[in-house]
């Protein structure tokens, strides 16, 4: 025999109530939903959501630009679609790469504030001339030592827990995105177009700093148990990669 709960419900406005009566099975479930979709829970989707349009549209604005002049005299391929794709999955391909937007973005949340999205977009935006240089076929000196000290120096900075000032923070991000656009640009197919390319590498790396930052407060929720070692030890796991991925460019 099934058992039923009476749920008084007010009208809009603080209006004339209303009893609901349903299964006590359905009500449970009703509860149980809305505690997914409490207050923290919501507001942190908002910040989320947020963070990721903070940062992916000023880098189609970036591309727009900063590269369109430039990569429309440097690279005249006529394939966007494939460009955009093959851009898009170039900063996820390769471990040092995924490494150290991760550490940009966890870097952000740790210093929090302006720097919070000023450091991830100045990030995004020197790297967009990086890969107009790659694209272009300008070359620049020690690109991949430079990508994987850039996961040695990122890494231990959040292990340390570095408070540095924003200005200092984005000028150590804006000197290894240097380092990482070249490399994306310097690698884009024959038959891509330029801009969509530097779009796709653009937006993909944005996404890994959101990733970042996503991670950042949650190892900052957890490391509330248990101090900042959470937090500390992904940035000391991540030097020891970047330390793996430097002898193996050197």
């Amino acid at each position: 025999m099934k058992e039923w709960t009476t749920v008084s419900m007010s009208g809009v406005g603080g209006g004339k109530q209303t009893r609901v009566v349903m299964p006590h099975s359905s009500y449970f479930l009703t509860c149980a939903g809305m505690s997914l979709i409490s207050p923290e829970r919501s507001t942190y989707v908002r910040m989320v959501t947020a963070m990721g349009s903070n940062l992916i549209k000023p880098s189609l604005v970036a591309a727009m630009v900063v590269l369109t002049p430039m990569v429309a005299l440097a690279h005249t391929g006529a394939g966007d679609t494939s460009g955009f794709v093959h851009g898009f999955g170039h900063p996820i391909s390769g471990l040092d790469h995924i490494l150290a937007m991760l550490m940009v973005g966890v870097f952000a949340w740790q210093l929090g504030g302006r720097a919070l999205w000023l450091v991830p977009i100045t990030f995004v935006g020197i790297m967009a001339v990086g890969g107009t240089l790659g694209i272009a076929n300008i070359e620049v000196p020690f690109v991949e030592t430079g990508i994987a000290f850039s996961v040695v120096v990122l890494g231990a900075i959040v292990a340390i827990d570095v408070k540095a000032p924003a200005t200092t923070a984005i000028g150590v991000v804006g000197l290894f995105a240097i380092f990482h656009g070249q490399a994306h640009g310097a690698e884009i197919p024959e038959d891509a177009g330029g801009v969509a390319y530097a779009a796709g590498f653009m937006i993909a790396t944005a996404l890994l700093h959101l990733a970042g930052i996503s991670a950042g407060f949650l190892m900052g929720k957890a490391s509330e148990h248990c101090g900042s070692v959470v937090v500390r030890l992904a940035g000391g796991l991540a030097t020891v990669a970047g330390v793996a991925l430097l002898v193996g460019a050197l």
